[in-house]
């Protein structure tokens, strides 16, 4: 079995046994407040129909259909008058809303990850617990009352259960990717303050809303967050566009001659999965990827192109030149001045690099010595092992070779472990 298979499949077995638990306890109790039942479960279908345009990889590519379902979790009054829903209709409303909301999505092959389905209904069951039970008890309204307190309440169960999706969501990735649990959740947390607290804050509103003023509120609140996910769409469209430019870039080496056909891609692959293992995330992660798509650009500037392209069997001084070269090249395409001091200290010593120089360093001259086969993979990383006295940091090294190990990145040639 796959590491981490045991993992994710436990989580979409509880999210599968919650849902059900939900679908077959309301069609058992029967649905109470069948408006508002209709009216969430709507807006959490058209959060779903409006992931169109979603790109992989984003933490919530639904936000209105998540803050609609946390919304529902934790709706006491309508308009004045107490709601008696619980928990079991909440999750199954949230269930039956988000499967009519991707069935467009699935008929086109576009469908949103096992994933983020397990999640969504994991995380609004938990706040749903966390609230439902109370207020249906009496104790939240008769000890905080209806003003500032109850929304404070409010709130910190959506804390509590932004953190919960986080530390879910990382253990997900964990299982999946076998990368450091530190660095994701680290970076799942950092998301929180991004599209997260957009989510938990509408959240709350809409449910403080629809107890105002009834289920009018929810079309009035809903608009702002859809704003909100049109301009986020627009924001990673931008980017994916100069990483799509960046590795059009990062191409010229090939198409001049200067380096092997996929060499770009593949240290950069195998460098962000190193950087992972490493602790880097966020911004720091995405230098690292852009420095290694365009850790060979310095080549265009030469007049006597280098045998093969690879410069880890040039002397130090000629690697540095190149390495400044680079430096000069990547200033000019207008990226960010940090991927520039990357690629110009590529060829340091490690001692005197930053992290990403040392993880691109030892990732170029791992697929320049690697060649074809595990015999020869084998004998790079042994190259690699024996020129950590001083040009190689002795933890990357170690870090790439349990990256091998397990599996590498696609396209790369990994390392048998026996």
């Amino acid at each position: 079995m796959r590491p981490g298979a045991a993992t994710v499949g436990t989580v979409h077995a509880a999210a599968l046994l919650l849902g059900l638990a939900g679908v077959a306890g309301t069609l058992w109790h029967g649905v109470a407040e069948p408006g508002n039942a209709l009216a969430f479960g709507a807006l959490v279908a058209l959060g779903e129909l409006a992931r169109w345009g979603a790109r992989p990889g984003e933490r919530e590519p639904a936000p209105l259909a998540a803050a609609g379902a946390l919304a529902y979790a934790l709706l006491g009054d309508d308009a004045g008058a107490a709601t008696t829903h619980g928990v079991l209709q909440v999750v199954a409303v949230t269930v039956a809303g988000g499967l009519a909301g991707i069935v467009p999505h699935t008929a086109r092959g576009r469908g949103p990850g096992l994933d983020q389905l397990a999640r969504r209904v994991l995380t609004v069951g938990f706040a749903a617990l966390c609230f439902q039970p109370l207020y249906n008890a009496g104790a939240v309204t008769g000890h905080l009352g209806l003003g500032a307190g109850y929304a404070l309440f409010l709130v910190l169960v959506l804390l509590v259960t932004g953190l919960c999706d986080a530390v879910l969501a990382a253990l997900l990735l964990r299982a999946r990717t076998g990368y450091p649990y530190g660095p994701l959740l680290r970076d799942e947390l950092r998301a929180l303050g991004g599209i997260g607290s957009a989510v938990c804050a509408t959240g709350v509103v809409m449910a403080l809303g629809v107890a105002a003023a009834g289920l009018w509120a929810l079309p009035l609140l809903a608009v702002p967050l859809l704003l909100a996910q049109v301009s986020f769409r627009r924001y990673a469209a931008v980017r994916t566009v100069n990483r799509q430019t960046i590795a059009s870039l990062a191409r010229a080496t090939e198409i001049a001659g200067c380096t092997p056909p996929g060499h770009a891609h593949r240290v950069a692959a195998l460098a962000t999965a190193v950087g992972r293992e490493l602790g880097l995330g966020g911004e720091r992660l995405t230098v690292l990827e852009y420095a290694a798509l365009m850790h060979d650009i310095g080549q265009l500037s030469l007049v006597d192109p280098v045998p093969g392209g690879a410069t880890a069997l040039l002397p130090a001084e000629e690697q540095r030149r190149i390495a400044l070269l680079g430096g000069e090249v990547v200033r000019m395409t207008g990226v960010p001045a940090a991927v520039a001091h990357v690629v110009e200290r590529q060829a340091d010593p490690y001692r005197d690099q930053p992290l990403p120089a040392r993880i691109v360093r030892a990732v170029n001259a791992y697929d320049d010595l690697a060649g074809e086969g595990p015999a020869a993979a084998l004998e790079a990383l042994e190259r690699l092992r024996l020129g950590t006295a001083r040009d190689y940091h002795p933890e990357v090294v170690a870090c790439l070779a349990r990256v091998l190990a397990r599996g590498g990145a696609p396209g790369v040639t990994s390392v048998p472990t026996g």
